[in-house]
């Protein structure tokens, strides 16, 4: 079966959790046996991941071009994902169109709409999370066959306020392997130094914890610990970023990191004070695969422990948060506890083994009675027949004016 992926951008698994979910959803394809081909209407940059040593064919594609009516008819997929909903409302239309038979899969990454005003109400802004945004997000959801909802806050989210059918939803937080504890060869404490935070810098939630944890935070630990130093890494840093460097008082910026597995390893303990956001956090889950404890924030948390005990503190105190910081740093006897809790939480909730039968079999039975599927969305094919209809004529327009300034040019 052939599977065709829509990427937003192409993925950059060392520098973003957006990028590392792509690959795990590729990875779920081919563990299926799809024959999977990448598309994005983005440029390359010098960090992706080089998807055709997996066995991805890789074609670029360009907005409002008829030519990807074409490619996408000779393909003939049988699955096509949209990552991230503003890929859909460019492509969806056109797939739908030209492949009507192929099951249609939004993967929102996160609810931007909800990111978005979260950001917007922390900066001080008039902000409703019933806005143009949500408004675009949840008719994408709609328009879809399926859509893969990385959080159960989020679910809930589309479920209770929104009232978006469940049957058209699916939870898939990250994927990892079950971690042994005794095969891990993780770093003991005594082998682990300094503290770490590392996340896509370009990222706002990322950048606002940062200078967070230099103004509030970071004070307050190097206090107590003026010896130990925080290694701040991240790709795309701004120059605000840039000028946090201060090796005076321990705050080193590192920029990106060539091995993120290796620096985090190394660390004792991960600092993590977001302020706003949405989804899951994968700076955090990776920090528990590499047996580094962490503190953070309750918004740094949503989704990821359900029930279980942290691998560390959540607090949004600052002064809280600097003396858990502290402890954790200090005490091998909390801080084993703290890593052992980590462990638990991704064998329960993260675990490939738990998530890969349960997507195959609601894949299959989703593309079986793919007809019945669509009629009980009605939702749905409203949206999506207003939208081969008003698309369809902007794209056209939009096509038109493309040629004539070609020509005007030659």
């Amino acid at each position: 079966m052939q599977a065709l992926i829509i990427g937003y951008v192409w993925p950059e698994p060392a520098s973003s959790a957006a990028g590392r979910r792509m690959i795990q959803l590729i990875e779920f394809l081919l563990y299926n046996e799809y024959i999977v081909t990448f598309s994005t209407p983005a440029s390359r940059t010098p960090f992706i991941e080089d998807l055709e040593l997996m066995g991805i064919k890789t074609v670029p594609i360009a907005v409002n071009d008829p030519g990807f009516d074409n490619f996408i008819v000779n393909l003939k997929p049988s699955l096509v994902m949209f990552d991230r909903f503003m890929m859909e409302e460019q492509f969806g239309w056109r797939v739908a169109k030209v492949c009507p038979d192929a099951i249609r899969i939004l993967d929102t990454e996160d609810l931007h709409f909800l990111r978005k005003s979260r950001e917007l109400r922390f900066s001080g802004k008039s902000a409703t999370i019933d806005s143009d945004l949500a408004k675009r997000e949840i008719a994408s959801i709609y328009r879809c066959d399926l859509s893969l909802i990385i959080s159960e806050v989020e679910m809930e989210l589309l479920k209770g306020k929104y009232d978006v059918p469940a049957s058209i939803l699916f939870y898939l937080p990250f994927l990892y392997d079950k971690i042994n504890s005794e095969d891990a060869n993780l770093p003991e404490f005594s082998s682990r130094k300094d503290f770490i935070f590392i996340g896509n810098l370009r990222h706002a939630p990322n950048a606002d914890a940062v200078i967070f944890l230099k103004e509030k935070i970071w004070p307050l630990v190097h206090k107590k610990l003026p010896e130990q130093e925080i290694h701040v890494y991240g790709a795309y840093p701004s120059v605000k970023i840039d000028r946090l460097h201060d090796p005076g008082t321990g705050f080193h910026i590192k920029g990106r990191a060539s091995n993120a597995e290796e620096v985090v390893k190394n660390s004792r303990v991960s600092l993590v004070p977001l302020r706003f956001g949405a989804g899951l956090k994968g700076k955090l889950i990776e920090a528990m695969i590499c047996g580094t404890p962490s503190v953070t924030t309750t918004i740094g948390a949503e989704g990821i422990p359900g029930e279980l005990p942290w691998n560390g503190r959540i607090t949004d105190d600052p002064e809280e948060f600097a003396v858990a910081a502290v402890e954790l740093y200090n005490s091998k006897n909390k801080w084993e506890i703290a890593r052992s809790n980590g462990f638990k939480i991704i064998n329960s909730r993260f675990s490939r083994e738990i998530f890969y039968p349960v997507l195959t079999s609601h894949l299959e039975e989703v593309l079986q009675g793919l007809e019945v599927h669509r009629e009980q969305n009605f939702t749905g094919a409203m949206l999506m027949h207003h939208r081969l209809k008003s698309t369809y004529y902007l794209s056209k327009y939009i096509e038109t004016k493309n040629r004539l300034e070609k020509i005007s040019k030659s």
